[in-house]
């Protein structure tokens, strides 16, 4: 089927849609031959022309499964367990006639797994579908029949002209043809692709503007020529070929179709997206659809990280198969030996069964270890992983995610904990590897000061000279500025020789005004609003630009509008004080930035004629493309430059160069070529801009301060205390680096510091000779020189424990030939060692090296946060990656595994809720293992009294739902709600999460402990309850039987090891009570229930009656005291004993502030009130509200998010916020409002 019939209507013969050869044609430009296209030819708005490519249609499934794959493809990822996989081997085997219990003894858990983990994916997978549904039936205007019909996205197809209204979504990726604003051009918001909220601008072609209303369309019969489908979402490489011309398409004039992830969330208009704004309505063409749009190809999912914790349960999981296979061997050799014919009286003679044959002793090893598996393959906790993955979620999603201490109000973002897999990974973090712009700082750029012609303007001071002048004990005066000083965002600049036109009098005023065209012109900055220096509003790819252009507007150089080939801006008249002119300079070329050309040049025409290049880009490479001449300027600005990098200032250089027309008409003719070409388009135009971008006149250099986050110094001095080392990866120059490190408190003059640098006097030598193969060999040469002596005198601070700390720093070059395999050893033994590392002038591609170097070199747990595309790599090359919601995009946060607002959040989020995950999820993990091993050794005890025969001591069903019902509640509520100490405390005492990293609560020596534990207690189970009933009689003068004593038993074994579970809590709140209790009812409900019906089906029909015989005996009830209190007995010696003797630090802490149960605020930490920021306020407010107290350690109970429930009723202001959960909190008694 073919054209509109897909559409169930067809498509009626428009003007000029004949019949069209699918062959791709060749045109000129001028004297320009364009390359061959690439493989993906675009007949527009000809449908039958595009059906023989059998392009994707529009249509989106993110679903894992369907109807016929779900339970296929759903178990298969289930018995990827090894745990679920033993347990269907073992109900296997239950099934055969070796099998002392009923396959339903191993069915009923496995089956409550796996349909609890069915029944989630069934329910994530339905959700995903219901999304699906909604996307692909969003409606969306098409042309057809010279009008616009109104049809669902699923049913577009490439080549399609749509029509998109204001406020509405892209639903595919789209060429942009026409606008309803003047010169072709629209806004649009990318909110969800790159997590700016500014309006971008995009232009369509000249030639494509008439193609407005469905006539005019319908004339349209261009032909796209372009790049295969990618996921390069920032770039696009194509040609229009329309009326025997080729013209070059640039990202410039592709709409991209929204994420997937949000989707769903556009037939409500909650969420922005990839939409149009201010603008009437668009019109384009369909270049890529569906799964092939740039959006969905990059909706992968983030490499699957595994915790460290999980690793170790493995392990743990490998020990208990051992200890499996040890007991079953056990008694299977004990079998193979009792069994004998002499034994008279088992009947063994004649008519045996092999399992009892004693002349096939061997066969009888066999048989009794498979029936020996099947019996005690509750050793293995089936309901562990369900239980953990429950418990990671509920922290993920209710408590991570809705913690009022991580919100940002200010815009409105709060933590997101993007995978519940890494929660308790959190509270083992050794090494943080952060980014710097935007991590550490707010990127939130304004024009500080500037050098121009050798002469330095500004008279401000950083926060990093203020602190560099207060170490060197200069006491800091405030720089009192006048009441006229011009001071806007983006702009705080002060120098009365500049402002206010007072720059004519100065004797480089020529240089002056060079300087502020450049800032005027060179750069792609969209104008939006009225055309007045008040009102305008800017809208830039980057903070730094805006703060350039408003720079510019205020010395006079007002850039006001922009066409897609002009700039016009008004600018003080030179001659004339007060006076201004209009000027308009027409835009030749632009050469873009980006990260490996760190620069970006414009070509422009004066309206005299005068051609000129303006460039500005990083000094590395400004001064390489240098001209002759000009050294003592050159050199005056590099000294200038180094002052602003040592102020923690970042810097730009801005040069310009005058072109013949003769040279740039043969140099735009290679421009042109190389931007029509469909292949390594990039790679050719960065060719052609180095034929240009010489012999440049340097103009001066600019200083743009990024200030600190919020909290940054005091948060890093914190987590440092906590035993968290920092390494800090960035691009800045070495002095700038250094500065911002000082500035957060990574650096202090009392650490020995090591300074490995490529900036030395014999390494500029070697590199002015220009050889290529002698710099790399000197350079890795003396950069294996400083390591050496580096790591020698830090030799002797390796064990002295009174010593300095240690801080490393290193540049770029010198890190790249460290990095190498004879030197990295060297390198990653001197970093290990150091509290502190910064490396500037870094490259994306070496912060993740250095990120694995560490992981795999050193076997730490390592977090890496960054805020920008450039830090993806070593976000996911880190055990967990922060992605910080910033000005720089959502690459980093989409790549994370949890995201944050601020980088002071780290603190909540690895001293309490990653401390707290990890100690919750250790003690789940030990319950598991201790209260599986002591109900099995039971069993296993019996063994020895029957002959090793594979009797089973415990009723089918009481086995199968041990773990299941009789278990499983009591310890999610640990896993949820076990709280050693309070927030505040948590963060007062951070010395409390080395705890974590030196993994005190998940080693070998505490599993022993439990083992002895799980061991001392069966051994009472069995033999105190055996004991005591072989004495004992019931009502009618017999003996107990085996299904009496069983009974007995497993009721001691449900009542012991759910109170031993209080035992190990360091809080109680009605939950546990409720869960504790709760389970032991349920166990009495099932076996009175239980013994008291009988039907034919039973196998064990020894089981009716049995509970109320008991119950009806004294002897049950003084059982049931005495053997979990000599059960648990040793437990609380033990644990008095450690509490008094070998004290955890928390412990300590619990004691020293165990009467502080309302003194939990932060004021302890922070002193007064008055010296709190607005989130620690916000802090110390929460903390006020009431709490539900703890009826064991005397700790508060605070459930995330209830504090604003009680907020108006205590007369607490807290903001009000969507996610709040005030309906999952209770208190016992109702606040009193103020």
């Amino acid at each position: 089927m073919s054209g509109w019939e897909t559409v169930n209507e067809p498509l009626k013969s428009q003007p000029g849609s004949s019949s069209r050869r699918t062959v791709s044609r060749t045109v000129t430009l001028g004297r320009v031959q364009p390359q061959a296209p690439a493989l993906r030819t675009i007949f527009c708005n000809d449908r039958e022309a595009n059906f023989a490519h059998r392009y994707k249609g529009n249509s989106i499934s993110t679903t894992k499964y369907n109807i016929f794959t779900f339970l296929p493809k759903g178990l298969y990822e289930q018995f990827r367990r090894v745990a679920n996989l033993y347990f269907l081997m073992v109900s296997i085997l239950s099934a055969t006639p070796y099998s002392p219990v009923h396959p339903v003894t191993n069915m009923v858990p496995l089956s409550l797994v796996l349909l609890f983990s069915l029944i989630k994916e069934a329910f994530e997978d339905w959700q995903r579908f219901q999304n699906d549904n909604a996307i692909n039936n969003t409606l969306v205007d098409v042309l057809q029949a010279q009008g616009w019909k109104t049809l669902q996205w699923r049913k577009l197809q490439v080549g399609d002209i749509i029509r998109v209204k204001q406020d509405g979504f892209f639903p595919a990726d789209i060429l942009l043809l026409a606008s309803t604003n003047a010169d072709g051009v629209c806004y649009i918001e990318t909110a969800n692709l790159d997590g700016e909220t500014n309006l971008k601008i995009r232009k369509a072609l000249e030639k494509t503007w008439d193609y407005l209303t469905p006539e005019k369309a319908c004339e349209f019969k261009g032909e796209v020529q372009c790049e295969q489908p990618n996921n390069s979402l920032y770039t696009f490489t194509g040609n229009l070929v329309i009326n025997n011309q080729t013209l070059p398409l640039s990202p410039n004039q592709i709409l991209l179709r929204v994420f997937s992830e949000c989707l769903s969330s556009i037939v409500s208009n909650v969420v922005k997206g990839c939409s149009l704004k201010n603008t009437d309505f668009i019109v384009g063409a369909v270049i890529f659809t569906g799964h092939e749009t740039k959006v969905m190809m990059n909706s992968m999912n983030v490499p699957s990280k595994r915790s460290t914790l999980e690793r170790r349960l493995d392990k743990l999981i490998l020990a208990l198969f051992s200890t499996l296979f040890s007991m079953c061997l056990l008694g299977a050799m004990g079998s193979g030996i009792f069994i004998d014919r002499k034994y008279f009286y088992l009947g063994l003679r004649q008519n045996v069964e092999d399992q009892f044959n004693p002349s096939k002793r061997f066969l009888v090893i066999i048989l009794t270890m498979l029936t020996l598996l099947t019996l005690y393959s509750t050793i293995i906790p089936i309901s562990l992983y369900v239980s953990i993955e429950t418990i990671k979620f509920i922290q993920s999603s209710q408590f991570i995610n809705k913690d009022l201490n991580m919100y940002h109000a200010e815009t409105n973002t709060p933590a997101s904990a993007r995978t519940s897999n890494l929660n308790e990974e959190l509270g083992q973090v050794e090494y943080i590897f952060s980014d710097k712009t935007g991590t550490l700082t707010r990127n939130l750029m304004e024009f500080f000061k500037c050098s121009i012609g050798g002469e330095i303007y500004g008279t401000g001071m950083t926060e990093i000279e203020k602190g560099v002048t207060e170490r060197k004990g200069i006491k800091v005066q405030e720089v009192q500025t006048s009441n006229d000083s011009v001071r806007e965002k983006g702009f705080n600049f002060y120098d009365g020789r500049l402002l206010r036109g007072a720059w004519r009098n100065e004797p480089n005023h020529d240089a002056c005004k060079e300087f502020f065209r450049c800032l005027a012109i060179c750069h792609t900055v969209l104008p939006e609003g009225d055309e007045s220096p008040a009102k305008i509003k800017y809208q830039a790819a980057s903070p730094d630009e805006a703060a350039l252009v408003l720079a510019a507007k205020n010395f006079g150089f007002f850039f006001y509008r922009r066409t897609p080939s002009m700039i016009y801006v008004r600018e003080s008249h030179v001659e004339r004080m007060g006076k201004t002119q209009d000027t308009s300079y027409e835009i030749l070329n632009v050469l873009e930035f980006n990260s490996t050309r760190k620069r970006q040049s414009v070509v422009c025409r004066y309206p005299d004629g005068r051609l000129v290049l303006y460039c500005k880009g990083a000094d590395t490479v400004i001064y390489e493309r240098l001209g002759s001449g000009n050294d003592a300027l050159n050199k005056a600005t590099r000294d200038h430059l180094e002052q602003f990098g040592s102020a923690g200032l970042r810097t730009l250089c801005l040069a310009y160069r005058d072109l013949a027309p003769d040279l740039y008409e043969s140099w735009n003719e290679k421009f042109i070529k190389a931007k029509s070409s469909l292949r390594d388009r990039e790679k050719k135009l960065d060719e052609v801009a180095e034929l240009i971008e010489k012999e440049l006149i340097l103009i001066g250099a600019t200083a743009i301060e990024d200030k600190l986050q919020e909290g940054v110094p005091s948060c890093i001095q914190t987590l440092s205390r906590a035993g968290i080392k920092f390494w800090v990866l960035t691009g800045d120059k070495m002095e700038t680096a250094i500065n911002i490190a000082y500035a957060c408190n990574l650096l202090n003059n009392e650490m020995k510091q090591f300074i490995i640098s490529s900036e030395t006097d014999a390494i500029r030598e070697v590199e002015e000779r220009g050889d290529q193969t002698e710099i790399a060999h000197f350079i890795k040469e003396d950069v294996r020189k400083q390591l050496k002596q580096s790591l020698d005198e830090a030799s002797q601070y390796f064990c002295a424990r009174s010593g300095p700390k240690l801080g490393l720093v290193i540049d770029g070059k010198c890190l790249t030939y460290a990095l190498d395999s004879s030197l990295r050893i060297m390198l990653l033994t001197l970093g290990l060692n150091c509290a502190s590392v910064v490396c500037c002038r870094v490259s994306p591609l070496q912060k993740a090296q250095v990120t694995s170097l560490v992981k795999k070199g050193a076997h730490k747990i390592t977090l890496s946060i960054g805020d920008g595309a450039n830090d993806v790599s070593m976000i996911q090359a880190a055990h967990i990656g922060i992605g910080i919601s910033g000005l720089e995009g959502m690459q980093a946060v989409m790549a994370s595994d949890f995201a944050i607002a601020q980088f002071r959040f780290l603190e909540d989020l690895l001293l309490v809720h990653g401390r707290w995950s990890y100690i919750r999820l250790c003690k789940v993990v030990m319950y598991f293992f201790y209260k599986n091993l002591a109900f099995t050794l039971t069993q296993f005890w019996f063994t020895f009294n029957t002959g090793f025969s594979g009797q089973r001591f415990y009723d089918d069903w009481f086995q199968s739902l041990y773990n299941v019902i009789f278990t499983a509640l009591p310890v999610i509520i640990v896993g949820l709600f076990d709280k050693d100490i309070s927030p505040p405390l948590s963060k007062k005492y951070p010395e409390l999460y080395k705890e974590g990293i030196r993994n005190k609560f998940f080693k070998w020596r505490v599993v022993a402990v439990w083992a002895f534990f799980s061991i001392y207690q069966s051994l009472v189970f069995f033999y105190f309850i055996s004991a005591f009933s072989s004495t004992s009689r019931d009502r009618s003068g017999k003996m107990f039987g085996l299904w009496d004593v069983s009974t007995m038993a497993f009721t001691c074994v449900v009542v012991t090891i759910n109170l031993r579970l209080l035992m190990m809590c360091n809080s109680i709140t009605r939950w546990h009570c409720i869960s504790v209790g709760g389970s032991i009812l349920v166990w009495f409900m099932f076996i009175f229930l239980y013994s008291g019906i009988t039907t034919p089906l039973d196998r064990n029909e020894n089981m009716y009656w049995v509970i109320y015989i008991l119950m009806s005996t004294p002897s049950f009830y003084v059982t049931l005291l005495l053997v979990p209190v000599a059960a648990l007995l040793v437990d609380f010696l033990y644990l008095c004993v450690q509490r008094w003797f070998f004290p955890y630090d928390y412990q300590i802490i619990q004691e020293m502030h165990k009467d502080d149960i309302h003194c939990t605020g932060p004021s302890g930490v922070v002193g007064s009130k008055q010296q709190l920021i607005a989130d620690e306020e916000r802090s110390n407010e929460i903390s006020q509200l009431p709490r539900e107290v703890s009826k064991h350690s005397g700790f508060a109970f605070d459930s995330p998010g209830y504090e604003s429930f009680f907020a108006s009723q205590s007369g607490k202001y807290v903001p009000p916020n969507a996610w709040d959960v005030a309906r999952r909190a209770s208190m016992r008694h109702k606040a009193t409002p103020k």
